[in-house]
């Protein structure tokens, strides 16, 4: 085999004047010393303060760590966001629920210098924690948080001290399988700091909506939160001014008002607003909410709230409509974790996803089944991504984390959220609407995700489990009529809960905090669902794997909207809403492959039921998709021998092995090929999956023949070819549009080709760079039949996130630097320093030797 050569990848960065050394080690470095300064936190500060860097971490339990003189010199210094679990190895002896990497005990300790006046105030938010999360500063407990998506504030001012103030954070997450997918361990989302005057809006203190909006003009609604934590009564004035997407101030309104001490108070303003630009799909045009808070002519507070201007309805005849426009919800459901980095996800690893699947044409995500971070939802509006923010996946009873039904094999390990529902389910969800009821992307609220496993009154009445029946859950109505199966649930023993009042009580408290979306919830036995109080419950019922339902549930429930909350990434999902204007669209499932709910099938760490791996790289269901999901042709070419293709030749014709079948095709989509590597003459079937009406298929130059996509029922074109070595290319024409597909039978692999996601990179610590590994052959075709073990060696001031391949059972280690090749590929997420300049150079080389191919300069810096 010849050597691989090599291509470097040179990063420059720059630094500011005022920069400071980052705390932060590289991944290799020696540890450091463990010694930070602390930060100092003035007065004239600014509102709110990225509290991120400076932290010391510890991942086991230590009695004593909140004590303020605790010496925690020998702890490693991090950075937020972290996530603990995804430092370690993959363990078979673990979890295959949360994808056998392991939980645990940590602390985290962060020492600043306070030099605040007595006229301010302090909130520390922290936006998510996982989990069971305590929280101290200078030895005192602030509380106890034991949900690991809901953000948590605190107003610290009382418990600040002059000089060095020590905040230490236990985090629990010892019930290792808690949940049915990766959570992650740790601070795994971002922290801020907001110092204001103790007159002042409170976080997320302004509610903006639209509640008219036509072409010409729009009426703008504020409703302003107001605290006095003075120990007197405040006269104030409060200013809003709303500022357009381009910064220019379009409306102005100030009202005068009283506060009592240590009070609220709420204030309501109503703006017009003439030409308004809307928040619309791939378009996120963004206004601003200034809100200043002024005594005696002076602002002793300001904030800034974004927002966008649009409307949106579910119609039970029409379904959904944006902005007046009808149009199909093209959703994909997605789990919080981003591959190789855990749980903490850096913001543009989020964008590099969603722009792929908004290349697919996706125009919504469902967040399953928790909510999202403050960050993804301030992407989504600004990529113009319809988003449904989901608060639970239990209530009143748990779920069975490892077999994901209805048995209840709960153990220590396996004790979720349940435990605490009653408890503190209000204030999680109430908080979440809070920080999340102002962005635009927000169309509905779901309160829950296949609860009515968790309830045994909904299995018992369907019928599906128990009665004399012969047909498949998936695929078949119900056994029973709506009036039978509401007998049965009526005939049943009630329990300690009732599903229907607890989902009553949720939309109850979604609506007090927004009254502006749609409630919704994930039902998975709707039959039952609809008729005993649960639909009744919300604004729009969502079906999960239950297509086959949507007709009879409109016939019986004419007035509701309806549509798929959670359906399969196959084209008869789609097929089923396209036919059915009053379906409003769907979320399938998912849009990205994600770690975890794979119990006993290791080395499998990942569900690979996604569009994209869980690297980010596209499957061939993406182009499915694609060409079912944009007007704009697409064509793409796939192939597998004969002999494990799903399709097989009668009388001169490429039929399916087992007819019918890609009706009912469920998670995982079938096993093709994307290289062009076989054995020479070898039966070979070829798929086309396209938007052309016509796709003709050539071999080394010679036609093979046109097909129709009219006459392939199931969209997938197919051609029976005996292997010749070559170029393989489908063409096709759509509104005058020509496209191809071109695929190369590769050679043995010469070289690493090396390709980026960005061309700078700010030494901000936050931005981060994609550096995608390819073997090629000598005429530089990509070979994708081959593996090899690339080292990626790097030199310069970064740190490596890590490296994967996107393959479902890759359980190397993440966090190294070295990986076999999955497809011949292979990805290193590199994240920059703060304030650390100079550039970087990425070497990777499989093998002994390795000759270089060239290289590539990045400049960057601020």
């Amino acid at each position: 085999m010849k050597p691989l050569k090599l291509l470097s990848l040179i990063l420059l960065s720059g630094l500011p004047m005022n920069a400071t050394a980052s705390e932060e080690p590289m991944m290799g470095s020696s540890q450091p010393d463990g010694v930070l300064e602390p930060e100092v936190i003035e007065s004239d500060s600014a509102r709110e303060l990225d509290f991120n860097f400076g932290w010391k971490f510890l991942e086991k339990d230590e009695r004593e760590a909140f004590v303020p003189d605790f010496d925690d010199s020998k702890w490693r210094n991090v950075r937020l966001p972290h996530d603990w679990s995804v430092e370690h190895s993959f363990d078979k002896k673990l979890e295959g629920a949360t994808a056998y990497l392991p939980g645990g005990m940590g602390w985290y300790r962060k020492t600043f210098i306070s030099e605040l006046s007595p006229k301010k105030a302090c909130y520390l938010v922290f936006d998510g924690i996982y989990n069971n999360a305590e929280i101290w500063l200078n030895g005192k407990r602030l509380g106890f948080h034991p949900y690991g998506y809901s953000p948590i504030v605190h107003e610290i001012s009382g418990r600040l001290v002059e000089g060095k103030n020590v905040l230490a954070v236990k985090v629990d997450r010892s019930r290792i399988v808690d949940s049915r997918w990766y959570t992650g361990s740790g601070i795994y989302r971002e922290v801020k700091l907001m110092v204001v005057d103790k007159l002042h809006t409170p976080p997320w203190g302004a509610y903006v909506t639209t509640p008219e909006v036509a072409d010409d003009s729009a009426t703008v609604r504020i409703e302003n939160t107001v605290s006095n934590l003075y120990g007197d009564g405040r006269d104030f004035r409060l200013i809003n001014r709303l500022l357009d997407p381009d910064g220019k101030e379009v409306a102005k309104v100030s009202v005068t008002d009283k506060v009592g001490a240590r009070e609220k108070t709420v204030l309501n303003s109503t703006l017009k607003i003439a030409d308004p630009v809307r928040w619309a799909l791939d378009k996120g045009d963004l206004y601003t909410l200034e809100t200043a808070v002024v005594v005696d002519r002076k602002d002793v507070d300001r904030a800034s709230t974004r927002f966008g201007i649009r409307t949106i309805r579910f119609d039970a005849k029409e379904g959904f409509f944006l902005n007046g426009e009808n149009l199909k919800i093209k959703g994909v459901c997605l789990h919080h974790d981003g591959g190789l980095v855990g749980a903490a996800v850096p913001k543009g690893v989020w964008k590099r996803r969603l722009e792929e699947l908004r290349a697919a044409g996706t125009n919504a995500v469902r967040i399953s089944h928790q909510p999202g971070a403050r960050d993804f939802m301030e992407l989504c509006d600004e990529m113009g991504m319809l988003v449904q923010t989901e608060f639970f996946d239990e209530w009143d009873n748990p779920k069975d984390k490892r077999t994901n039904t209805w048995e209840k094999m709960i153990d220590y390990a396996s004790r979720g959220y349940t435990e605490f529902f009653q408890e503190h389910a209000e204030r999680d969800l109430k908080i979440t609407a809070l920080r999340d009821r102002n962005h635009p992307c927000v169309i509905q609220w779901s309160i829950g995700n296949e609860i009515e496993w968790t309830y045994p009154r909904y299995k018992a009445a369907t019928g599906f489990f128990d009665a004399n029946w012969d047909g498949n859950y998936f695929w078949s109505v119900p056994p029973f009529s709506a009036e039978e199966i509401r007998e049965r649930y009526e005939a049943s023993e009630e329990g300690e809960h009732v599903l229907a009042r607890t989902a009553a009580k949720l939309a109850e408290w979604t609506r007090e905090m927004d009254d502006t979306r749609p409630v919704v919830a994930n039902m998975i036995l709707p039959s039952a669902s609809m008729v005993t109080g649960y639909g009744d419950a919300v604004d729009v019922a969502g079906f999960s794997y239950r297509r086959v339902m949507y007709d009879r549930a409109h016939e019986n429930h004419p007035d509701k909207p309806i549509m798929g909350t959670e359906n399969l990434v196959q084209w008869h999902e789609w097929k089923a809403v396209m036919e059915r204007p009053f379906i409003a669209g769907t979320f399938l499932w998912t849009g990205i492959d994600y770690l975890g709910e794979v119990n006993e099938q290791w080395p499998k760490k990942a569900l690979a039921s996604g569009m994209l791996d869980v690297a980010g790289f596209r499957k061939p269901s993406w182009h499915m998709m694609r060409t079912l999901w944009n007007d704009e042709p697409h064509v793409y070419v796939c192939s597998q021998t004969a002999e494990k293709a799903i399709f097989e030749e009668k009388d001169g014709e490429l039929v399916e092995k087992k007819p019918d079948a890609w009706k009912q095709r469920l998670w995982i989509w079938h096993e093709v090929n994307e290289h062009w590597n076989y054995t020479d003459g070898e039966a070979v079937i070829v798929e086309v999956y396209s938007n052309c009406p016509e796709v003709e298929l050539f071999l080394n130059g010679s036609s093979l023949g046109k097909k129709q996509l009219a006459d392939f029922e199931d969209r997938q074109m197919r051609w029976a070819v005996p292997f010749a070595a070559g170029e393989l290319k489908a063409v096709g024409m759509r509104d005058g549009k020509r496209v191809e597909w071109v695929v190369k039978t590769a050679g043995e692999p010469v070289a690493v080709q090396l390709e980026v996601d960005r061309k700078s990179l700010n030494p901000d610590g936050y931005e981060v760079v994609h550096v995608v590994a390819q073997l090629v052959d000598a005429e530089g075709v990509p070979v994708l039949n081959a593996e090899r073990e690339l080292s990626f060696d790097v030199s310069g001031p970064c740190a490596i996130l890590g490296v994967d391949n996107g393959a479902p059972d890759n359980v190397q280690d993440i966090q190294a630097t070295k990986i076999k090749t999955s497809r011949g590929r292979a990805m290193m997420i590199l994240r920059s320093l703060r304030a650390i300049e100079g550039g970087y150079t990425i070497y990777a080389s499989c093998g002994g030797e390795a000759l270089q191919a060239g290289d590539l300069k990045i400049l960057t810096g601020w």
